[in-house]
Order: structure tokens, then C-alpha cells, then sequence
């Protein structure tokens, strides 16, 4: 039976699914068994080209190495024998499934909050530009129609597969059922919900501008670190960038 040799690329920082394969491959494996959670199989290169190779280096000193193969997904290395030529890897979610995108989730019921942080979006999406290795886009939801939220759309899934989730979460209006406490824009909540089922928390923020017309309690329990409350346009200028950046530093995306 002819071998299928499958393509596989190490991971050793973010990078697109669609940019990484423009690249050479780093392993060819022949499969052995394919598991829920596992595959086991045999690598084709040289034992010499292997064990002198970065990733290896990097498994000896018992770092996580995650590789990506070709119509299989992001795995990383339980086991390795370089005698037998046999690799074990674990299944993995592996950041190269993100694309190098921006999500905002704007509102239309108060336009002002959403139409300040679009503004400062933009300005900040350029300034890191100028700087990251992989060009960052802005990517917004869309309220076009009144219909409801499909979650398999192809907007739900660059959603998911963003690097940064940011949706305005501004008070729209007082909740008559809860003193003290406000209400969101319902398309908003749709898609914060999406996220947080599907997204990890540090890759969300939630921005939140003050009404002084609309006091009362945010109703989301959300951690201190993913919510960015302001004021109006100049601290908006002052926290976001910052926030921003240091959101996306695990991506390494800056030199």
C-alpha cells in the first residue's frame, strides 16, 4: 500500500492558516491511527534533519510544541521515538484557526458610544499596522435587516475566528423589571454570548461609555481586565490603544 505522506507545520508563533501553508512544510508523517483526541504516526525525514531541528530542540526542554497538518488540525507532541520514527500528538486548538482580524460589535440604539470607538478603532488599527508583521483588519457586525442572528453565518465565524472580539456595551435604556440596573442592546448580548461560548475571555472586551442620563449597574459579571468603561472621545484616546496592543502581545505580532 502506497504511503500518504502528510503535510505538517510547526507552530512556533501566530500564524494564519492560509500563510502558513505559503510556507515549506516542516514534517511529513504517515498516519498511523486517528483518535478523537490523538493521532499516532510516523514521521518520513531523516532522523539527523529531526533531531537537530528547532521544534525538537524545544521539545527536549519540555516546551509545548504545537504543529499544524494538513486536513487534520492543530495537534501538539505528547511523545516522540526517534529510533522507531513514531510521534504521538494530542489534539490541540491552535491559534492559527484565528485570522489577523478585529471583531467590533457596534450598536445602533445610542449611535454616539459605537461611533466613537469605530473612530478610535481605526486609528489604532493603523498605527499597529506600522508595526505587525501581518496586516490587522477591522471586521464589524452588521444590523442591515431585523431578522434574527444566524449563528452559523459567515460573519459568526470571522467572529470566532478573530483575534480580538470588541463590542460597545452601552446602556440603551433603564431596565423597568430591575432597579439600578440597565439594559443592552439585545443584538449586542446575542453576539457577547456568542463569544464568550466561544472565544477564550482574554481575547474579549467589552467597552462601556458613561451616561450620566443612565445610571445604574452593568448587568454582565465580566472581569475588570476585558471591560473598557469611558467617559467620552479624550479617555477613549487615552486607555484603548494601550489596551489594545497589550490584548494582542500573545500573538507576537509586534517587533
Amino acid at each position: 500500500m502506497a504511503i500518504i505522506a502528510l503535510k505538517a507545520w510547526y507552530l512556533r508563533e501566530y500564524e494564519p492558516i492560509k500563510e502558513l501553508e505559503k510556507r515549506p512544510h516542516d514534517l511529513r508523517l504517515s498516519r498511523n491511527s486517528l483518535l478523537k483526541s490523538g493521532l499516532r504516526a510516523d514521521f518520513l525525514d531523516d532522523i539527523d534533519e529531526v533531531s537537530q531541528s528547532e521544534w525538537f530542540q524545544r521539545y527536549l526542554q519540555g516546551d509545548l510544541i504545537e504543529f499544524y497538518i494538513e486536513g487534520s488540525g492543530g495537534y501538539t507532541i505528547a511523545n516522540i521515538d526517534l529510533r522507531s520514527h513514531e510521534i504521538y500528538f494530542n489534539k490541540q486548538e491552535v491559534m492559527a484557526h484565528l485570522e489577523p482580524i478585529i471583531y467590533f460589535c457596534y450598536q445602533t440604539e445610542f449611535p454616539d458610544s459605537s461611533e466613537l470607538l469605530r473612530d478610535e478603532l481605526q486609528s489604532v488599527i493603523e498605527k499597529l499596522n506600522q508595526k505587525s508583521r501581518l496586516p490587522i483588519a477591522l471586521k464589524e457586525s452588521h444590523r442591515l435587516t431585523d431578522g434574527p442572528v444566524r449563528l452559523d453565518s459567515t460573519l459568526m465565524r470571522s467572529l470566532r475566528q478573530s483575534l480580538l472580539f470588541i463590542a460597545d456595551t452601552t446602556a440603551i435604556a433603564p431596565n423597568p423589571a430591575i432597579p439600578n440596573q440597565v439594559l443592552l442592546s439585545p443584538t449586542v448580548c446575542v453576539e457577547v454570548g456568542y463569544a464568550l461560548h466561544s472565544k477564550r475571555s482574554e481575547q474579549i472586551l467589552v467597552a462601556q461609555m458613561e451616561r450620566t442620563d443612565l445610571p445604574g449597574q452593568f448587568p454582565l459579571d465580566l472581569p475588570s481586565q476585558q471591560r473598557l468603561p469611558f467617559k467620552d472621545k479624550s479617555q477613549l484616546h487615552k486607555t484603548l490603544p494601550a489596551l489594545v496592543e497589550t490584548q494582542l502581545q500573545r500573538f507576537n505580532l509586534f517587533s
